[in-house]
């Protein structure tokens, strides 16, 4: 089984609001039918979610009941969103069901205390695709906050132990630094756990409540310290998708799983 995180950077412009990337959405889908493998999908907020949430400053927690209407607001947007990518899945004949976070699982201060993860395995028993997103959530200390796809999928990841964990991004991979802010960011084909801890990032200019590329990183750290490869691949590029899926050489970043 294969664990996918589509990520809100590549199936939405995080810059406008509520920008569906519908084509691009529509190739993964193609991939992912094509590949026919074993998979439970995540994907992330975007432009539907995270300009919202920091406008709301949702991530603080509870602060006035003026933040209800906007925890309302962001949560019908992501599953608007949510709905769009399940049209896409089921327009190409994926038998895909939408799990909302809000329902399934609690935080305490950002961490999980509790996650109903049956409903997952009972779906994928059935042969269904299940499929979450990025979401506000309850939070027992601060009322509520974010719940991020990375958070989710480093969630299930810990549950599942899938065989790998796919991050599809709008970059090739990891590099030793933001390609899109430094021209000599050099591309990283293979690496371990002890060597992420060198790595350095810098945010990019759009809205973000999740950290970015950093709290990706802290995730992937997480993710393979269970001895799970994990991948990181360009969600722009036909095929790339697929082509990981299938076992087929194609550009991407591969974490080994493990301590090393």
């Amino acid at each position: 089984m294969f664990i996918v995180k589509l990520g809100g950077s590549v199936i939405t412009d995080k810059s406008k609001k509520y920008f569906f990337k519908r084509q691009v959405m529509k190739r993964l889908s193609s991939e992912l039918k094509k590949a026919n493998k074993e998979t439970l999908l995540v994907h992330g907020a975007g432009s539907f979610g995270h300009i919202l949430a920091k406008e709301h400053m949702l991530n603080q927690g509870y602060k006035s009941n003026k933040q209800l209407q906007g925890f309302s607001l962001t949560h019908a947007m992501v599953q608007k969103l949510n709905s769009l990518v399940l049209e896409s899945l089921h327009d190409r004949g994926i038998a895909a069901v939408s799990i909302p976070p809000h329902a399934i699982l609690k935080l305490d201060d950002h961490k999980p205390v509790k996650m109903d993860y049956n409903i997952f395995r009972e779906y994928l028993d059935r042969g269904f695709t299940p499929l979450t997103f990025g979401d506000v959530v309850l939070d027992g200390k601060l009322g509520f906050s974010i719940c991020s796809g990375d958070l989710l999928l480093q969630m299930l990841a810990e549950h599942f132990k899938p065989e790998k964990v796919i991050f599809v991004i709008d970059e090739d991979g990891l590099y030793t630094s933001n390609p899109k802010m430094d021209k000599n960011a050099k591309f990283i084909e293979k690496s371990t756990v002890s060597e992420l801890e060198a790595l350095t990032t810098s945010s990019n200019a759009y809205d973000d409540v999740t950290k970015g590329m950093e709290g990706k990183i802290e995730t992937i750290k997480h993710i393979v310290s269970l001895e799970i490869d994990t991948i990181m691949l360009n969600g722009n590029i036909d095929n790339r998708l697929y082509d990981t899926l299938i076992g087929k050489e194609s550009k991407h970043t591969l974490i080994y799983g493990g301590k090393k």
